[in-house]
């Protein structure tokens, strides 16, 4: 075994599978920590070669060599002029116990700190110290493989790359780990290079297209609509430790305190409303937000098309856990907060103190016309929660406020006019509170008069009640002109959202307190266009959609939708039945082309064909065997009737290999004739034999002399 060869093969290897991680925290991050990895070990490898009496102790100087790497690479902070410390070897321990556990509750790309990266150049040290005791030690290539391939395995389950994407990374991998198992083989060391038969190409062509093409088709979308499985999905952010206040609750008292300063921020482009928290559930008492929290990674996927804006916010101490937000959130910079990227909801992982952020977020515009006449999303998730025990009266309320019709954006924007129209926002000293039913029953029944408060509440329980999709919001009031302002107490508000089929969760102000108007920008100007568009009461009709239109028509809605299922159900399977009937069909053409050879080349021709039919029919066949071996090991494997014709053709053979005159076309139709006699000799073997034969591919392949 050639054992510097089988070292690189598999360390490289290994680094190809710590490098599977790219998704989860980026290549750059982890291209430091896992080469230097691999180095120290092929390092520490090469010395124990030059010196034999260090063999004994090379699993434990790669390990040693391996941590000072990592210590180096991901913990110098902790360092003291780059010599380890005792809060390296704290970094280590956590690193080892917490960081995979943080980075699967974390968003992806992860931040490349050290509490999150750790965990995958220890697992590439692990794998290369087992890897080079089973590759040197016990001289087992295959089974030393198995760490790196537990890494790469470990990389997929965090997150599984597709398509070609999937195929290059597998390449990647085994290029080396076919240079392990070659320079392991006995006598391993040089290379002979052989050229591929014709029809061992046009086997392994279809074979080739066909992975690409199941790369790419069951690369793409799931065809029921599922995700494809990762560990993160079972390892959630655990809720906070201490209580978390609910703003709702809130609302009343920043009312009474109205010149109070909340925050401060700068955009480069009006905001209509600053978000605070998302309340999905309602039990008739109470609202409760049900985040799906996780850590803040480097970004988020925004919105595909839609502008991005940028603030920078600063939020003075003891405001509360919650830190103002936006939806289609992309990044945060300055804090690392914990976030809910479906409601998009920031909050704080250290509440109290100042906190000083940059946040950029995707501003979507969307096409009021089709607003006007589009779907709600029933399938949203917490958008038809439950609403308790809702009052008779009120019930009646909820239907006679949509004027019957079914659920749309229309009969949102019908319910959001009732509510503009027959109620009135309250000012001043008294101001009503609470959100239970009681208090929205007074509210809808008897008073007429209440807060953002009771109208988002009241508007998303009536919502709910007729069928649309909606939601509970609190947060703030914005400005409509960018640049510096200061957020006060006054600026409390509650407002809903509907859930909108192609569109996403559009935001209403039963209110008309927000600074929006017909000639806002954003999800929410478009939503007050489409009002000003609504029929009067008395003319409104279900509204019937054109036959052409598409989700698309909402400006931000872009991208390729993924490929019809049928597709890959049809496709694929065509191309490995491709597959098959190239076998056979390479066959065919080789056994044509070696019969129109001249002279001694045809007679070769009946002799390789005779070779290959009999391979195919598990005859073994060795390099240097003569014609009668052949004969004599047919013979033993399949009877007599098959080993006569290959003896009688290794008279022609010797006949043409020794004589002094070329062979005559008589010579060569007798060989060919034998080749005829093999065929009529194979033909009685059992059906499943014969048919296994056919599909064979292994002698399309030359063997090396």
């Amino acid at each position: 075994m050639n054992a510097r060869t089988a070292v690189t093969g598999l360390l490289g290897s290994t680094a190809v599978a710590g490098l599977l991680f790219a998704p989860v925290f980026g290549l750059s991050a982890l291209l430091l920590p896992v080469l230097v990895v691999v180095l120290l070990g092929y390092a520490i490898a090469e010395l124990c070669l030059r010196l034999p009496r260090l063999t004994a102790w090379r699993p434990l100087l790669v390990l040693v060599a391996g941590l000072l790497g990592i210590v180096e690479t991901t913990l110098f902070s902790t360092t003291v002029s780059g010599l380890p410390t005792s809060a390296s070897l704290r970094g280590l321990s956590h690193g080892l116990t917490e960081s995979w556990l943080q980075t699967l509750q974390s968003t992806w790309p992860a931040r490349p700190d050290a509490g999150q990266l750790l965990f995958v150049p220890l697992a590439v040290l692990l794998a290369v110290v087992l890897g080079l005791e089973l590759v040197l030690r016990l001289r087992m290539p295959l089974v030393a493989l198995l760490p790196s391939l537990a890494v790469a395995g470990l990389a997929q389950a965090y997150q599984a790359l597709s398509g070609f994407t999937a195929l290059y990374a597998a390449v990647a991998y085994f290029a080396p780990a076919g240079l392990l198992l070659w320079a392991s083989r006995p006598g391993g060391g040089s290379l002979r290079l052989r050229r591929p038969s014709g029809a061992a190409a046009l086997a392994v062509l279809p074979l080739v297209v066909g992975i690409a093409a199941g790369a790419v088709a069951f690369g793409g979308p799931d065809p029921a609509g599922r995700e494809p499985f990762r560990l993160a999905d079972g390892h959630p952010m655990p809720p906070p430790q201490t209580p978390v206040s609910n703003p709702l609750d809130e609302i009343a008292g920043q009312l009474a305190d109205p010149a109070r300063p909340v925050f401060s921020y700068r955009s480069t482009a009006p905001v209509d409303r600053w978000r605070l928290v998302v309340l999905n559930g309602f039990d008739g008492a109470n609202w409760s937000a049900e985040p799906k929290l996780r850590r803040l990674g480097q970004s988020l996927d925004g919105i595909p098309g839609a502008p991005e804006v940028s603030a920078e916010l600063s939020v003075p101490p003891l405001s509360g856990p919650w830190l103002p937000s936006q939806p289609g959130l992309t990044s945060v910079t300055g804090a690392a907060p914990l976030v809910d990227p479906g409601a998009g909801v920031l909050l704080s992982a250290s509440p109290g103190g100042q906190t000083d952020y940059r946040m950029t977020w995707s501003a979507p515009e969307a096409d009021a016309q089709y607003l006007a006449t589009a779907s709600v999303d029933a399938q949203a998730p917490g958008g038809l929660g439950g609403v308790g025990a809702v009052p008779d009266d009120v019930a009646q309320l909820a239907w006679t406020a949509v004027h019957g019709l079914r659920p749309t954006f229309q009969s949102a924007l019908q319910l959001q006019r009732f509510l503009q129209q027959n109620y009135q926002l309250a000012v001043g000293d008294d101001l009503p509170t609470g959100a239970s039913w009681p208090q929205l029953r007074q509210f809808l029944t008897v008073s007429k008069r209440g807060t953002s408060e009771q109208f988002a509440a009241a508007y998303v329980a009536l919502a709910r009640i007729t069928g649309i999709p909606a939601r509970l919001v609190v947060g703030y009031r914005g400005a409509d002109t960018a640049g510096a302002h200061v957020v006060h107490g006054g600026d409390a508000l509650a407002w809903p959202e509907v859930a909108v089929a192609g569109v996403g969760w559009v935001p209403l102000d039963p209110t008309k307190s927000a600074a929006t108007s017909a000639k806002s920008s954003g999800l929410a100007g478009a939503a007050g266009r489409a009002q000003s568009q609504l029929p009067p009461l008395e003319k409104l009709q279900p509204p019937v959609a054109p036959p052409d239109s598409k989700p698309e028509a909402a400006s931000f809605v872009s991208g390729s939708a993924g490929w019809p299922w049928w597709i890959a159900a049809a496709v694929v399977p065509g191309l490995m039945l491709c597959g098959l009937v190239a076998v056979p069909l390479a066959k065919l053409l080789r056994t044509r082309r070696r019969r129109r050879r001249l002279g001694k080349d045809a007679i070769f021709g009946a002799w390789a064909e005779a070779r290959d039919r009999l391979r195919a029919h598990g005859v073994a066949y060795r390099v240097g065997m003569t014609p009668r071996d052949l004969a004599e090991s047919a013979g033993s494997a399949l009877g007599e009737r098959v080993r006569d014709p290959v003896l009688r053709l290794s008279g022609v053979m010797d006949s043409a290999l020794w004589s002094r005159f070329p062979p005559s076309e008589s010579a060569v139709g007798v060989a060919w004739m034998e080749i005829r006699e093999l065929r009529r000799a194979l033909a009685g073997r059992p059906l499943l034999s014969r048919v296994r034969a056919v599909f064979d591919p292994r002698s399309l392949f030359r063997r090396s002399a």
